[in-house]
């Protein structure tokens, strides 16, 4: 949820619950000041009756003063305390019950005792407590109206600098040139964060290129003198004077210079690949690559007495010849360097015709009868126990499928190390 709706949303809820606390005090004390002013009249319709009976000495006839109610009852109470209470009206024009307002108070006329009873119609102030309460609802219900199209399209604007700086966020990429410019905000915190960005990019930027430059650099002068040791230690090798030592020495010091060149260009190949420096797509057939690569690894899956067998589909893809070489290559050395003597690889491929299915290429070999550490066999230099390889040929692999949104899977399963990509 965004942080416009997030506040958007505790605002109105806020409002809201403001509104109705504030609309039942209101409604409290606009009732509260409508019995008063009903007890006000009361009071000066008894304060007439009163001064009535001290100047006639006799009491009123019980007819309705200006539409209430007076009733007299005799009594022998001498003390009587003024109160105030709701009672019935009965309205004599209309002939039906109201609700209504009376108050009870005693007076002496003659000597004796007699309690006043005045009641007096509600009705109208009712009626005017319902007109304000349902003016009250209407402006509060504009007033939240007003209120969200005002949050929405003022934080919108507010707003606006905010998500053009994150779009250029998401576009950056730091192997291209094209640095963030900074965007011009009247708030000073988007003004800031711009600021912020767009040196941080400037800097990451520079610094990028210049470890580029220098990766690019130290991996092309490594390569020279690995060539060189390569080509002095054949030479050496093909000498027939070397002791059966100096000759195993050779070998190892050969096999660990040519282990380093392999090493070089992985990693080379891991910054490209992070980086999305190889961008020569093009539609390549999965089916064919996999056919060309199964005839190159022949002589060596012969000599393994390895049996390998395949099911492919046509598989049409878009992705980078030489990348997808690369990953094909990379689940042939692994299924046929991890494999026992002699073994079985099979290799499916299946198609789909329908837009609800996957197009997966799967890789099964004979192996080890332990299954791999499913956490980590993706992770850079990791390496099983009898891995003589550099460890980064399966980080290659996920991390091609990663830049084109393949899926690289690994189980074991029936006896059989099952490495599997789904297009």
């Amino acid at each position: 949820m965004k942080l416009a709706t997030h506040y958007n949303k505790a605002s109105i809820i806020i409002s809201v619950s403001v509104l109705l606390v504030s609309g039942v005090i209101y409604f409290v004390t606009i009732n509260h000041i409508a019995r008063r002013q009903l007890d006000n009249d009361l009071t000066e319709e008894v304060t007439e009756v009163i001064t009535y009976v001290n100047q006639n000495q006799h009491l009123p006839k019980p007819v309705d003063f200006d539409e209430d109610i007076t009733s007299f009852v005799k009594t022998k109470l001498n003390r009587f305390d003024t109160r105030f209470f709701d009672a019935p009206y009965a309205n004599p024009k209309e002939k039906k019950i109201e609700d209504g307002r009376a108050v009870s108070a005693l007076i002496k006329v003659n000597g004796e005792s007699y309690i006043v009873t005045i009641v007096e119609s509600r009705e109208e102030t009712e009626y005017l407590i319902q007109i304000i309460f349902a003016i009250t609802l209407v402006l509060t219900a504009v007033l939240l109206a007003f209120l969200i199209i005002t949050n929405r399209f003022v934080l919108d604007g507010l707003w606006k600098p905010f998500y053009c700086l994150l779009n250029q966020v998401k576009k950056f990429n730091v192997a291209d040139t094209h640095r963030i410019d900074p965007i011009a905000s009247e708030v000073d915190e988007f003004a800031e964060l711009s600021d912020a960005i767009s040196k941080m990019s400037s800097r990451v930027t520079t610094d990028y290129q210049g470890l580029k430059a220098f990766t690019e650099n130290a991996s092309h002068e490594m390569m020279t003198p690995l060539a060189i040791i390569t080509s002095k230690l054949d030479m050496l090798i093909q000498d027939e004077k070397l002791s059966s030592d100096q000759f195993a020495q050779i070998t190892d010091i050969y096999s660990a210079a040519s282990r380093l060149s392999r090493l070089n260009q992985s990693l080379l190949l891991l910054v490209k690949i992070d980086n999305n420096l190889l961008q020569d797509t093009e539609r390549l057939n999965v089916k064919s690559i996999i056919l060309e690569k199964a005839q190159q690894f022949h002589e060596i899956v012969q000599n393994k007495n390895i049996e390998l067998g395949y099911q492919l589909d046509d598989l049409w893809i878009n992705a980078s010849k030489y990348l997808v070489d690369v990953l094909v290559n990379n689940l042939f050395s692994n299924a046929i360097r991890h494999n026992k003597n002699p073994g079985v690889i099979k290799i499916i491929m299946s198609a789909s015709k329908d837009p609800g299915e996957v197009n997966k290429l799967c890789f099964q070999n004979t192996g080890d009868s332990k299954p791999l550490n499913r956490d980590a066999i993706f992770e850079r230099f990791y390496k099983g126990g009898t891995s003589e390889g550099t460890g980064l040929g399966l980080a290659i692999m996920k991390n091609i499928c990663t830049l084109y949104n393949f899926e690289l899977n690994y189980e074991y399963k029936e006896g059989m190390h099952r490495f599997s990509v789904v297009f």
